[in-house]
């Protein structure tokens, strides 16, 4: 069991620094436009402190830590030249901190908001009698 759970271990730091070697990747412009568009999305999602699913929803509120994240960073890091991606890994692990994408988080509440807004729209009338 011991041997899962280090194996989990260097997962999620690998997960971690891939996120921020496409943060990083976002903001070079050595990275292809294509490239820097996903990655700063991929980036902004995983860094932001709002989840699109939120973790307290049972089975699907991990869903976006365990698939959704993982899959856009092997997505994204396929459209980046493997040099750059190297060299965009080595500095993320000589990071220590954790960024926080503001971006991530208001796209995220918004696309809340927008869901909540088509949901009362559609709800308000059969809910009004009408």
């Amino acid at each position: 069991m011991s041997a899962w759970l280090t194996a989990a271990k260097d997962w999620a730091r690998r997960i971690k620094r891939d996120v921020i070697a496409l943060w990083i990747a976002a903001r070079d412009r050595r990275t292809p436009l294509l490239a820097k568009v996903a990655a700063a999305s991929v980036a902004a999602y995983a860094l932001s402190p709002i989840d699109l699913i939120p973790d307290f929803v049972p089975v699907l509120g991990y869903l976006d830590d365990l698939l959704i994240v993982p899959l856009g960073i092997l997505l994204t890091v396929r459209l980046i030249p493997a040099p750059l991606m190297a060299e965009f890994r080595t500095a993320a692990a000589e990071r220590e901190g954790r960024p926080v994408s503001k971006a991530g988080m208001i796209a995220v509440v918004a696309v809340w908001i927008i869901a909540a807004v088509l949901l009362f729209r559609f709800l308000w009338p059969r809910l009004a009698g009408g």
